[in-house]
């Protein structure tokens, strides 16, 4: 998948038929009310993100939103904008080549739904797949189940990124809770069809990391350590984002793809305007990667 290009006109025809605006309520927003099948872990062999013609030098990102209890409002507000900046500063900023991105509504192991995933995408089809997810909001506050996502990349996801050109993808997977210790053998095979034994949260992020550069953006009202669990499974790539300021996610997700390609944490947040600049600094604060050429920070 991920042929053809994302454009700003393309969004705002896509809004007006859904009828989104700032004031648009959850519900209207993301209509279904059931699992839709194309997008359930346990139907997909394998979500792909190909060369094309349009596309000769593809980038798999993939960003896994926490829609479990009260947490709808990051989906909302990815729906409403923040998915339309994002794709228009990868292609202002052009911090990776040809992005393709794919959208995972994270929920609970308890849940009906505990994973959707869409396909990798390029053009509007990330919106339109985006609007098709259903917004179960079940589950508990904590802890959630981040790990299902970053196990269907590593078992369930084939790149021509990696298989052609040796280069990790990018995966994102924001909330505001802490994930479970391990995934159960009943619980791989309950959301995924799959046979396998117990994973270590650990364990499952190092099978991610093969394939894919891995962090997690915790979102906070105050500011609270990061989640322990997560903080030792995922060093130096767990985030933090005030609740208030999600609206800047956009602006962090490319700041990280940036800094990765080799810029400077200096030029990075000399993009921005001096506030978002100011939010991007403490929320980057304690950041450590390494990128393809071994440069790191």
């Amino acid at each position: 998948m991920g042929h053809g290009s994302y454009t700003s006109a393309d969004w705002t025809r896509l809004k007006s038929s859904r009828r989104i605006s700032e004031a648009t309520h959850s519900s209207n927003i993301f209509e279904k009310s059931s699992l839709d099948p194309r997008f359930d872990p346990k139907f997909i062999a394998c979500r792909e993100s190909r060369d094309s013609d349009d596309h000769p030098d593809s980038t798999p990102i993939i960003i896994g939103l926490d829609v479990t209890g009260s947490m709808g409002y990051l989906a909302t507000e990815i729906a409403k904008e923040g998915l339309h900046e994002t794709m228009m500063k990868l292609f202002s900023l052009k911090p990776v080549n040809d992005p393709q991105l794919m959208f995972a509504a994270l929920g609970d192991r308890v849940d009906r739904a505990p994973l959707q995933v869409t396909q990798f995408e390029s053009d509007i089809r990330i919106a339109q797949q985006l609007l098709d997810l259903w917004l179960e909001m079940g589950g508990g506050d904590a802890p959630e189940d981040y790990q299902l996502l970053w196990y269907f990349a590593a078992k369930h996801t084939a790149t021509d990124r990696f298989e052609k050109r040796g280069k990790k993808g990018f995966i994102f997977t924001i909330g505001d809770a802490d994930c479970h210790k391990s995934i159960s053998e009943d619980v791989i095979k309950n959301v995924f069809g799959d046979k396998g034994s117990q994973l270590s949260l650990r364990e499952t992020a190092e099978m991610a990391l093969e394939k894919y550069e891995l962090f997690h953006i915790h979102i906070t009202s105050s500011s609270e350590a990061l989640p322990p669990k997560l903080r030792e499974a995922l060093p130096g790539r767990c985030l933090r984002i005030k609740k208030e300021l999600i609206s800047n996610l956009p602006e962090l997700i490319v700041s990280v793809l940036m800094l990765f390609s080799g810029r400077s944490m200096e030029d990075v947040l000399g993009t921005w305007p001096e506030k978002t600049a100011e939010v991007l600094k403490w929320c980057l604060k304690g950041l450590v990667i390494s990128n393809d050429d071994g440069v790191s920070f």
